[in-house]
């Protein structure tokens, strides 16, 4: 028995010697793109022949995370899999097109510039002779050269007063090119450090030793996680103030540097965390102790709410318990259903559900340049139901801020991001958006709308003494706020103003309008009216209120 395991043994070593090694030539086919990383997946097709073969996959980024390897292959030469391994290589950098590209625009600029000192040449030499022609006028009269008479000298002086405002002109307009120029040689040559580096290159060799019982085609996949790359939403939102629904352009910011370009892959937007880990961190003794202003502080782990979740000790902080780098490998694919319908000019990604979060399928080819620029990618447009309603706090800002009232009755979760927001084609504010799951109710802050006009003016403010002795002194406040609804429909409008609180029993704050049976200061002391106003229609509300006080005392916060 031990000779039969000895010569198996020796059987799969020779065989292991005599493995062919196969250079892959393979592209990137798809990426999977999360909030700090990526997941690349390239494919090839490879002849095989019988025995065992080494599939060498070269030139990949260093920093892949090797943890992450996955393989898999199908085809007319059924293979078995039976290592997987990489390794750190170093190989001259030479540019490749993408830095002749940059070389050659950087020429140009170069080219640019030398023109533009040439042009400030030329216009220093304008000014010395017109500093030579002032010379000249106001110089002693020479022997047999007769002095200018008062109409010669003036129109000289006039010539050169304009050639002086020129020349001022001109060089103001240069140097303006001139820093345009250097802004942008500036960029390209950042753009091209980062891309051509000097010297020799780091990259990692992924060698995958397959074995195959005849010849024949495979055809391999090998994915792998790189760091470097992320993606955030973006929104922008059209709204029309006669129709009842907003249409959400819903992108992507796909931004990444991993050192290789993706060149019309399949690209897949996912929310999942792994960097999170797959588990809550455990909690850790809260511990209490006497602090005592002489003797140093014990090394001990000192632990409270204001903490932010980190262990305080002497000479250490770090974070509440540790999770594991999660495996990246092929087990984000689902089963994807039917596609929504697709908005005309506006192409529509399918969207994947897990349990834990969800992919976005881009459903055109995409390429993202590995050069950490922003790429704006469509995932979907969808016309949303809405309520709209006014928004106006006249002490605060005389505007009525539109609000629609929208259900999420898509199937995409919107992930919070920024968001340029458009009313009737116009664009009139960049605000943001909160994280709504699909059927989630959310409000949609659309900006002012000048439709509605707002009005808060201080009527009064009259101050009088009271008491037998005149010692206690009262103050009366009086506004008027005037709402107008300049539109053709009738608008809802939630207008909030405020009453002054008193954190002292000194001081006696008495609303007088409006009146407590028709309205009730909260505890804050805000004041809120909901307004349903027809076209053309005006609302003038009042508030009024009076302070009184002692008079040897001085009140801090009023107006």
């Amino acid at each position: 028995m031990k000779t039969i395991c000895l010569s198996v043994l020796f059987s799969i070593l020779v065989a292991a010697l005599n493995a062919a090694a196969v250079s892959v030539d393979s592209r990137i086919s798809a990426v999977t793109v999360y909030q700090d990383r990526a997941v690349v997946t390239r494919t090839a097709t490879v002849p095989l022949t019988e025995g065992t073969t080494d599939l060498v996959f070269a030139n990949l980024p260093q920093s892949l995370n090797e943890q992450s390897l996955q393989v898999s292959g199908s085809g007319s030469a059924p293979a078995t899999i039976l290592d997987v391994s990489a390794k750190q290589t170093f190989v001259e950098h030479t540019p490749d097109a993408r830095a002749k590209e940059l070389e050659d625009q950087i020429k140009a600029i170069m080219k640019e510039v030398r023109g533009v000192e040439d042009r400030s040449l030329v216009l220093a030499a304008r000014s010395t002779m017109i500093d030579k022609i002032e010379n000249a006028l106001f110089a002693p009269p020479a022997k047999d050269v007769p002095r200018p008479d008062l109409e010669q000298l003036t129109a000289s002086l006039a010539y050169v007063t304009e050639q002086r405002i020129k020349i001022a002109a001109d060089r103001t307009a240069l140097d303006e090119e001139r820093s345009v120029l250097k802004n942008r040689h500036d960029t390209l040559q950042s753009q091209l450090g980062a891309l051509r580096g000097g010297g020799r290159k780091a990259v990692k060799t992924v060698t995958v030793r397959v074995a195959a019982a005849q010849p024949g085609a495979l055809d391999v996949s090998l994915s792998y996680a790189v760091p470097d790359a992320s993606w955030q939403p973006s929104y922008d939102a059209r709204a029309l103030s006669a129709d009842r629904e907003v249409r959400l352009d819903y992108f992507g910011i796909v931004r990444q540097r991993t050192g290789e370009d993706w060149n019309n892959v399949a690209l897949t937007l996912s929310t999942a965390r792994p960097s999170l880990g797959g588990a809550a961190p455990p909690m850790t003794p809260w511990q209490l102790d006497v602090y005592e202003l002489r003797r140093p502080a014990p090394d001990a782990v000192i632990l409270g709410p204001g903490s932010g979740g980190k262990l305080e000790r002497r000479g250490y902080t770090g974070s509440i318990g540790s999770a594991d780098e999660p495996t990246f490998g092929m087990a984000d694919a689902f089963s994807p259903p039917p596609p929504p319908p697709l908005e005309a000019g506006f192409s529509s990604a399918t969207v994947d559900t897990a349990a834990t979060s969800a992919a976005f399928k881009i459903e055109v080819a995409c390429t993202i340049p590995s050069d950490n620029s922003p790429q704006k990618v469509p995932v979907t447009s969808m016309s949303l139901a809405a309520q709209p309603e006014y928004l106006t706090a006249p002490k605060r800002q005389a505007a009525a801020f539109l609000t629609s009232k929208v259900e999420n009755s898509s199937e995409f979760p919107l992930l919070a991001g920024a968001m340029n927001v458009f009313l009737d084609g116009t664009f009139v504010a960049t605000s943001s958006l909160r994280t709504v799951m699909p059927g989630e109710k959310f409000d949609l802050a659309l900006g002012v709308d000048e439709g509605i006009s707002i009005k808060h003016r201080r009527v009064q403010k009259f101050t009088e003494d009271t008491g037998i002795t005149g010692s206690g002194r009262r103050i009366t406040y009086e506004y008027l706020l005037t709402i107008q609804n300049n539109k053709k429909s009738t608008e809802k409008v939630i207008v909030t103003d405020q009453v002054p609180l008193s954190r002292n029993e000194k001081i006696v704050v008495k609303v007088l309008a409006p009146e407590a049976r028709e309205m009730k200061p909260t505890d804050e002391g805000a004041l809120k009216w909901t307004l349903d106003l027809k076209p053309g229609e005006k609302r003038e509300l009042t508030v009024k209120f009076t302070v009184a006080h002692p008079g040897d005392i001085v009140v801090a916060g009023l107006e």
